[in-house]
């Protein structure tokens, strides 16, 4: 009878770590560098998630061309992940595609009024044949590779480092990237470095011992306020479905996935 409660205490040990083993590998949380949003089908994912919310698809392809004024104040917003004439981060891109290609370039002629565009929704200089000159160039797999380049170093990079200082899973890089394309790679309390920052006052980040799914929820609640500034994002579908995912304890982004967005019904296999 001595020794009872050593085989009681082995007993529960076991079970507990063959409930650890039972655990779905989707639910295995915190940053991974080999599983990260950076390359293959989290990145597809990712893309394809922030593409549903920004322009009412999964194809996230089709998008290099595209080109509108949709009067948020930002001038025009084009191409994958919606680059701004306001926030210059559209004339980044013509400037890497004029480095890829300097001869016969339809875009290059209007650098100067980029430029000037800067901080403004003006378009001045640009309009109708900006918009033409834009989407024959969408054909030209090199200003795809210019998109690519500055949505990478502009935006993934930066949330991919600070996924990885908080201990993120895909689930928490995708999360970071999608505020990181709504609100700008700032520090003020409107863009992302402000939604982290107090996203931190309100829960421990999982590098500070903190739960992630706890830390992600706070995080879409700081982020909250921000999106209903403005009068765009005032339906918050994006980060129900975020919610749903962290509910789902998803935090590998593994398919088959399933969400909503502004009342449509998507899926990825």
């Amino acid at each position: 009878m001595k020794h009872q409660p050593v085989k009681i205490i082995t007993a529960i040990g076991l079970l507990a770590l063959a409930l650890a083993g039972c655990q779905s590998p989707s639910a295995t949380s915190g940053y991974q560098p080999g599983q990260t949003i950076k390359t293959g089908q989290r990145r597809d994912t990712t893309f394809s998630l922030v593409a549903s919310a920004e322009n009412s698809t999964t194809n996230y392809h089709r998008q290099y061309g595209y080109i509108e004024d949709i009067g948020d104040g930002r001038g025009y917003t084009a191409g994958i992940i919606g680059f701004t004439t306001a926030n210059g981060d559209l004339r980044q891109v013509i400037q890497r595609y004029v480095h890829l290609k300097p001869q016969h370039n339809g875009l290059k002629p209007y650098l100067p009024a980029l430029k000037a565009a800067v901080g403004s929704a003006t378009h001045h200089g640009l309009g109708h044949p900006f918009i033409h000159a834009w989407q024959q160039a969408a054909k030209d797999s090199q200003l795809v590779q210019a998109e690519n380049h500055i949505l990478d170093t502009e935006y993934l990079n930066p949330v991919l480092r600070a996924a990885k200082q908080d201990n993120l899973s895909p689930l928490g890089q995708y999360i970071y990237y999608d505020a990181m394309v709504v609100h700008g790679p700032g520090n003020d309390k409107s863009s992302f470095g402000g939604i982290r920052r107090q996203a931190k006052r309100l829960a421990k980040t999982p590098r500070q011992g903190g739960n992630e799914a706890h830390y992600l929820n706070a995080f879409l609640k700081a982020r909250t306020p921000i999106m209903r500034q403005e009068a765009a994002h005032h339906d918050l579908s994006r980060l129900t479905a975020q919610r749903q995912f962290i509910r789902d304890k998803n935090f590998q982004l593994k398919r088959p996935l399933k969400w909503q967005m502004y009342g449509d019904h998507y899926h990825l296999n």
